[in-house]
């Protein structure tokens, strides 16, 4: 059996529309938003990489390194900064943020 490309993009297209969902759905969690966010990010990438292989071209797959490192950079920076917030803070809710406004 063949697998053709409109298989591969339908499995993208899945993992985004969920994380759009988990976006949507988890405003008051900042963890699982990031989660939906980094899942977002995955999900482009696999279409990089779908594209870049269906076109025998290797730009695809150069674009989703440079991605995923700034994506992982991100989430670094990101949960450091919550973890900061939440040892002085003592809650990471989305509700209690609102303090950070200048």
């Amino acid at each position: 059996m063949i697998i053709e490309i409109t298989h591969f993009l339908f499995v993208s297209i899945t993992i985004f529309l969920i994380s759009l969902i988990g976006i949507f759905y988890n405003r008051k969690n900042i963890i699982l938003l990031l989660i939906s966010l980094e899942l977002m990010l995955l999900a482009i990438n696999l279409q990089f990489v779908i594209f870049s292989c269906y076109m025998d071209d290797f730009l695809g797959q150069i674009a989703t390194l440079f991605i995923l490192t700034i994506a992982a950079a991100e989430s670094a920076i990101g949960l450091a900064l919550l973890v900061i917030y939440y040892k002085k803070k003592g809650t990471i809710s989305v509700e209690k943020v609102n303090i950070l406004k200048g």
